[in-house]
């Protein structure tokens, strides 16, 4: 009996790190695309997040009258249409605000910009938060679908009386977000896209030379980067509700996501991201909730320590 029941608390919880991670993995994919092509700290990230979760939302209210998909379907294809939309709004907040603080024309200057970049996006960080808060209100919501309370339960050992439960939900996002990490990955590695982007990380001079436009690249990087975390926003909103303030607390996984993996890697973010994931859950067994955050930052120091540069930072490139 002591048995079966440490091991469905083991199972639970691994599998619900391993899917969160997931998700927090594609999440940090979004901000390692950007840090890794601009070298931007992007305080907005957790916003773009947000605005993800609420158009999400709203994709599913338009396209469920127009009876084309089932609720749960619609939900999911309202989720990915959101990502179009981000891209084209973080394209306009590069082009019209952090233009001016990127690219070859700060390349010269003190800290090459990072002062004036970390205080835009902060910035942007703000009025996001607050036009979201009076636009929408305070009253969390969710992208409510009849999947979003249903389980699965499993028996993976046979002749254990130890039973899995997992969220519909949450485990059909979490496959989209593999699906959608492993695309990302393939067209950065894989393609010329990926192959200039990546030219005008290494060298932004020398690959003007070769006819790159730097600062259409790193428009590019950030607003597929923003879409990227958009969508994992949306793929969240199916079995977490929120509210307008709710990029901070993703914000810090993100972050902690990227660094613990490696900087200027989507890969190194993606595995920083699932670890992250299963380090939160697996601490539930041990710790109150109120200390899962602290389990992530103390894992998050103790690997700094022995790995300054990240736990995949000297084995993987830069895609």
């Amino acid at each position: 009996m002591i048995l079966s029941v440490a091991a469905e608390a083991v199972m639970q919880t691994v599998t619900a790190g391993l899917m969160a991670g997931i998700i927090y993995g594609l999440m940090a994919s979004g901000v390692g695309l950007i840090f890794g092509i601009m070298r931007v700290v992007n305080f907005a990230q957790g916003e773009f997040l947000m605005l993800g979760m609420y158009g999400a939302v709203f994709a599913a209210a338009l396209l469920a009258p127009l009876g084309l998909f089932g609720v749960t379907a619609g939900a999911y294809v309202g989720i990915l249409l959101t990502g179009p939309v981000i891209f084209v709004l973080g394209a306009m907040t590069h082009r019209l605000v952090l233009s001016r603080s990127t690219g070859l024309r700060v390349m010269a200057s003190e800290g090459e910009g990072h002062y004036t970049q970390m205080i835009l996006t902060l910035g942007i960080s703000l009025i996001l938060q607050n036009v979201a808060l009076a636009w929408f209100g305070a009253v969390p919501r969710q992208n409510q679908t009849p999947i979003s309370d249903q389980a699965w339960m499993l028996q993976p050992i046979p002749g254990l009386d130890a039973q899995v439960f997992i969220n519909k939900g949450q485990a059909i996002s979490c496959l989209v977000a593999a699906a959608l990490v492993v695309v990302i990955y393939l067209v950065f590695s894989r393609t010329s896209l990926g192959k200039a982007l990546r030219a005008a990380a290494d060298n932004p001079v020398a690959a003007t030379y070769v006819g790159i436009k730097v600062d259409r690249a790193h428009r590019f990087a950030f607003a597929f980067g923003v879409a990227i975390t958009a969508v994992a926003g949306g793929l969240v909103s199916v079995y977490y509700p929120f509210q307008p303030y709710v990029g901070v607390q993703f914000l810090i996984i993100m972050y902690a996501a990227v660094v613990l993996g490696g900087l200027g890697s989507i890969l190194g973010a993606f595995w920083g991201g699932l670890i992250i994931g299963v380090v939160q859950q697996i601490s539930a067994l041990f710790l109150p909730i109120e200390l899962q955050s602290a389990a992530i930052f103390v894992v998050f120091v103790a690997t700094l320590f022995f790995k300054p540069d990240g736990i995949f930072g000297s084995k993987v490139d830069r895609v």
